[in-house]
């Protein structure tokens, strides 16, 4: 039998195919096997719930979760990384915290808002030492303006971002303008070039005014008239395009015709989108700075509609952290997803194909499957489990009671801890 290092095994592991009790063998930080359940040996030594490692050459140590789910670790795409006025290497350690809480074990962070904004090869690198130290895989963005040109987008990529953002109206205030017409489509042409994926904030600036509308006034029509202008330019251009975040349920149906039309495009929302209407949030709620805001019940409703459409452009889903904003979401958007998908009867492997296999697909990463091959990003999540989030909670979810519960978290095969 090979040597694994380390072996989970579950009577419901979430596989890309569904959900099977298996074994997942683990060596040198990836998945060397995934298993029939029990095939593998106990080693003769103190079980797991000792706490007490194998000794050297006594077999790979096995962590039974019995009848609790193992999840592929999430892939939260386009995270905020940096708080106001924090030091950027603490702004990295208490995300990577609170992603393990909430089951992302990677984070890809958005280029801004933050101090620096990465928008360039010197940038990216203060964040990469900056983020040396977190507990969780970090992955970035690199930033798109109108000052971009294409050796700032080459070093970019050659420094080891897996993608790039912009923004049509404030989506990257105040660090990334807004791209005009003919900067987006220079944009597309030169990441096409380099074949990567354009991630934009769609928001059309000219539909919120000069200054802007305030965070809750801001019309879906903007997010109508931005989605029109991607998909305009994506056609010409041919580029990989994916929009972040998308809010506005009456647009879904400009998603399809843009697929139709042969144009690559993509869609992301998060758990609050889904999971909190208009109507619900207190005054003193975070959630009114969103950027689009939170939009009616109706919406919300038709928002579902549109996820769970079969071959949905609206494939995957972001905690849509923004401490910029005030607005604290990793720790809980798992959580609340699940709440929300349990009541429509939604199963795990929907949550794994949302928040891990689709960002992971999406930008090439070897992460968000429980697969030969793939790093050992795993996580146990009791799904019974009920939890009364915090009223001081900085959060959206404040006060509310969630169902699903992170306990074990495992980034490359190592077990860490917030």
């Amino acid at each position: 039998m090979p040597d694994f290092d380390t072996v989970v095994r579950s009577t419901r592991v979430v596989v890309p195919d569904g959900i099977e009790a298996a074994d997942v063998a683990v060596r040198e930080g990836r998945i060397e096997a995934v298993l029939p359940y029990r095939s593998i040996t106990d080693p003769p030594t103190p079980s797991d719930r000792t706490g007490t490692e194998r000794p050297e050459g006594h077999g790979p140590r096995v962590v039974d979760l019995g009848d609790r789910p193992l999840l592929p670790g999430a892939v939260d795409l386009g995270t905020g990384v940096h708080a106001p006025g924090e030091e950027l290497t603490d702004s990295y350690h208490r995300a990577g915290s609170a992603a393990l809480r909430g089951g992302v074990t990677c984070v890809v962070a958005s280029p801004a808002p933050a101090r620096p904004a990465i928008t360039c090869a010197d940038s990216l690198q203060v964040h990469q030492r900056a983020a040396a130290g977190s507990p969780v895989a970090i992955a970035f963005l690199g930033g798109v303006n109108q000052g971009t040109g294409p050796l700032d987008l080459a070093d970019l990529q050659a420094g080891g971002v897996v993608a790039f953002q912009a923004s049509l109206s404030d989506g990257g205030a105040p660090d990334m303008a807004a791209l005009s017409d003919s900067g987006l489509r220079k944009a597309m042409v030169e990441i096409a070039t380099l074949d990567s994926l354009l991630i934009v904030h769609a928001e059309d600036a000219a539909e919120l005014g000069t200054p802007p509308v305030s965070a809750e006034q801001r019309p879906p029509r903007a997010e109508r008239r931005g989605l029109e202008r991607v998909i305009s330019a994506a056609r010409v251009v041919g580029a990989r395009t994916h929009i972040a975040p998308f809010t506005a349920a009456e647009c879904a149906a400009l998603l399809s015709a843009a697929e139709a039309a042969g144009v690559e495009l993509g869609a992301q929302t998060c758990p609050h989108y889904l999971c909190l209407p208009s109507e619900f949030p207190g005054p003193d709620s975070p959630v009114h700075g969103c950027r689009p805001p939170l939009r009616s019940d109706a919406n919300r409703k038709a928002l579902w509609s549109a996820l769970l459409e079969p071959g949905s452009a609206l494939g995957t889903i972001g905690s849509g952290h923004l401490p910029a904003i005030g607005l604290y979401t990793l720790p809980w958007s798992l959580s609340a997803l699940w709440t929300a998908a349990r009541r429509r009867n939604l199963t795990l492997n929907h949550l794994a194909r949302w928040t891990a296999r689709g960002p992971a697909d999406l930008l090439g990463l070897a992460r968000g499957r429980i697969q030969t091959g793939y790093e050992a990003d795993l996580v146990a999540f009791d799904d019974e489990a009920t939890t009364l989030v915090p009223e001081d909670d900085p959060g959206p979810y404040a006060g509310m009671r969630l169902v699903g519960r992170v306990t074990r978290v495992w980034v490359g095969g190592r077990e860490a801890h917030p």
